[in-house]
C-alpha cells in the first residue's frame, strides 16, 4: 500500500473520527504510539482488539500496519451489534482504508493459536471489558515470547455504549493487574489535562441542550473555551496539591 495513502488515512482518521484537532486532542497518543510500534522491525504479527463493527466491520488501524499479518478482532457484545454501525458515518471518506475486520469473538473465547503474536493492541476498549482479567489471560497465551501488549484507555469519559461500561483504569492500577497476570516491563504515558476535561465536558453538555438551542449555547459557553485544548500544554503541573495530576487518558505496554 502506498504510504501517501495510509498517511491521508491516519490524518482522515484524527480528524473525522477521533477529532484530535478539535474536540479530543487526547486521541493524539494513540496515533503516535502506533505509528511507533508499526515501524518497529521486530514486530511482524499484529493482533487487535477492537470494535469495528461500529464502523461498518471495518478495521480502522489495520492499514497502519501494512506490509505486517494483521488480525482484527471485533469483540463487540450482542447487545452493541444489534444497534449496528451507527459510527459509519464517520468512515465516509474515500481516504479512510476500508479494511474488514478479521473475526467476530467474544473477548471470553478469542480463537486464535498460542504464541502467534509479536504485538496485541487494545485501543480504547478495556474500559468495555469487565472480565478484563480472562482477556489477559488470553492474550498472554497468544504473544509470542518477549511480545508485547499495548493498551490506550480514558481516564476521564462519559459512560457510553451502555450498558457495556465498566470501569475507567488508572494507569497504576492497570500495572498492577497487567503485573498480576503475569506481564512485566510494564511502562506508561499520560495524555491530556484539566483544560482539556473542561472542554471535553462542554461538548458533552451541549449534546443535551435541544438542536434549536445549540447555537446559542455555543457561542455562550463553548466558543469561549476553545483555547483550552492547547493550555495543557502550557500548564502541566499542579502548583497547588504536588501529588495531583489530571490526565484525560492515557497508553500501557508490557511484555511477556
Amino acid at each position: 500500500m502506498h504510504n501517501n495513502k495510509i498517511k491521508k488515512h491516519i490524518e482522515t482518521l484524527k480528524k473525522e473520527v477521533f477529532f484530535v484537532d478539535t474536540k479530543w486532542p487526547q486521541f493524539d497518543l494513540l496515533f503516535k504510539d502506533l505509528i511507533k510500534l508499526s515501524k518497529s522491525e521486530k514486530i511482524s504479527t499484529i493482533v487487535s482488539l477492537e470494535r469495528g463493527s461500529l464502523y461498518g466491520n471495518i478495521s480502522l488501524f489495520a492499514p497502519l500496519f501494512d506490509k505486517k499479518k494483521f488480525v482484527s478482532i471485533d469483540c463487540s457484545t450482542n447487545k452493541i451489534l444489534s444497534r449496528g454501525s451507527y459510527n459509519k458515518k464517520f468512515v465516509k471518506n474515500d481516504k479512510i482504508i476500508k479494511i474488514p475486520l478479521t473475526y467476530h469473538f467474544d473477548y471470553k473465547n478469542i480463537k486464535i493459536e498460542k504464541n502467534f503474536a509479536d504485538l496485541i493492541i487494545i485501543p480504547n476498549l478495556m474500559h468495555h471489558v469487565f472480565d478484563y482479567s480472562k482477556l489477559l489471560k488470553q492474550c498472554k497465551k497468544i504473544l509470542k515470547k518477549n511480545g508485547k501488549l499495548y493498551i490506550f484507555e480514558p481516564t476521564f469519559r462519559e459512560i457510553h455504549q451502555s450498558p457495556d461500561d465498566y470501569f475507567r483504569f488508572t494507569p497504576f492500577a492497570l500495572k498492577l493487574v497487567l503485573k498480576n497476570s503475569g506481564f512485566k516491563n510494564v511502562k506508561y504515558c499520560f495524555a491530556g489535562g484539566p483544560f482539556t476535561a473542561v472542554y471535553y465536558c462542554l461538548d458533552q453538555a451541549i449534546q443535551y441542550v435541544p438542536k434549536n438551542k445549540r447555537k446559542i449555547f455555543s457561542k455562550k459557553f463553548v466558543n469561549k473555551f476553545q483555547d483550552f485544548r492547547n493550555l495543557d500544554k502550557m500548564y502541566k503541573k499542579n502548583l497547588v496539591r504536588k501529588n495531583t495530576i489530571f490526565p484525560t487518558s492515557f497508553s500501557i505496554e508490557a511484555t511477556v
